[in-house]
């Protein structure tokens, strides 16, 4: 496991980033205290779902054109006679 300051990482965060992809662990300290850790991924862990495949399924939708109306429960009113 290697060791790197808050400082430093701040400096140049690809070095570390490059190694921990490979495999190495590192623990992240600041005043001389063990803050965090930054391990390698698991391969079968899952962090975000894949997106659905294709596009948006609001092309399919009807157009609804809207109509004027003395109030909003006149517009629907008339919508649910429809």
């Amino acid at each position: 496991m290697k060791t790197i300051t808050v400082g430093q990482l701040r400096q140049n965060p690809t070095v570390m980033l490059d190694e921990v992809e490979a495999g190495e662990v590192y623990r992240i300290t600041r005043h001389d205290r063990e803050i965090a850790r930054v391990v390698p991924r698991d391969p079968s862990s899952v962090l975000l779902p894949r997106k659905r495949a294709g596009g948006s399924h609001l092309a399919g939708i009807d157009r609804h054109e809207l109509q004027s109306a003395g109030s909003i429960d006149q517009l629907l009113a008339d919508e649910r006679d429809r």
